[in-house]
């Protein structure tokens, strides 16, 4: 079953050097090997057994986002093994949606091909685009001529972090012609967001005049910020989160200073807890 999967690729396989085409038949023997755990697993492990797509879903998240911390972290062995964990959800919910008579896994990865093939003429056909912002244009182009009526931002799904979910709305604007010329636009912009929020707040106490209008020139900041780290080609959500761990990685060596010298963390005043930050940037 899963050599059909690829039959269509077969003629191109048997072009390549012998240990490409070894990679891809111990592929398909790991592939298919998966696929017979996961049948037996579904008849024998009562957990297994058990699940729905619905109750594997808070599973997937959190396996995506232990993915994503390795990738950070650059741990290949990590990325390996939270790979797999990503794929045995795959396989999970291709084998559940089988077992109900809505598709197979080899519908999936045909599908997936077809996709694949139709998006990318550039390889597949005789258009030509210039360079990989060609082709991401070309790619939202070729979605909505599939579906007309759809909105361009349809495919942002709504449960997105609100940082990536910035990013993605603005992709994929850009690629329909909706978007500054460069920097020298974009620092404007967002020059003029950071000027606009002191203006909504009190000058006696620092308190916002109105919390509403502060929220949205916050978010509009915000914004910007976002839209000047994807002109200057930095993921706004990882250098989020690289800030996050660094933070976190000086505030737990304050923790450890502060146990050592006999301290507790609740016991020591503002200006004191100043004094071991400040003492640790030194280090």
């Amino acid at each position: 079953m899963v050599q059909s999967l690829f039959s269509g690729q077969q003629k191109r396989i048997e072009l390549m050097q012998p240990h490409a085409n070894d990679q891809h038949n111990n592929a398909l023997e790991a592939f298919g090997r998966l696929l017979a755990i996961m049948g037996e697993l579904r008849e024998q492990c009562p957990w297994d057994r058990k699940q729905t797509m619905e109750s594997l879903r808070h599973l997937t998240i959190e396996e995506t986002y232990e993915l994503s911390e390795a990738i950070l972290e650059g741990e290949m062995e990590e990325i390996k093994k939270e790979l797999g964990d990503v794929l045995l959800h795959i396989v999970f919910y291709a084998s559940i949606a089988a077992e109900g008579g809505a598709f197979t896994i080899s519908e999936v990865i045909h599908s997936l091909c077809e996709k694949l093939i139709y998006r990318h003429p550039h390889i597949y056909a005789n258009e030509k685009v210039e360079g990989a912002d060609g082709v991401k244009r070309n790619w939202e182009k070729l979605k909505l001529k599939e579906n007309p009526s759809r909105s361009v931002l349809g495919g942002v799904p709504h449960a997105l972090p609100s940082l990536i979910k910035a990013m993605r709305v603005q992709e994929k604007v850009s690629k329909v012609g909706l978007d500054w010329l460069g920097n020298s636009e974009v620092w404007p912009e967002l020059e003029q967001k950071m000027g606009r929020l002191p203006k909504e707040m009190k000058p006696d106490n620092g308190k916002f005049a109105q919390k509403g209008e502060a929220e949205e020139a916050l978010g509009d900041l915000l914004f910007s910020l976002v839209n000047y780290a994807r002109h200057i080609d930095i993921n706004p959500e990882e250098a989020l989160e690289r800030a996050n761990k660094e933070f976190i990685r000086k505030f737990q060596a304050v923790e450890q200073k502060v146990t050592q010298k006999g301290e507790q963390l609740t016991q020591l005043s503002t200006e004191e807890l100043r004094e071991y930050w400040e003492d640790g940037q030194k280090g």
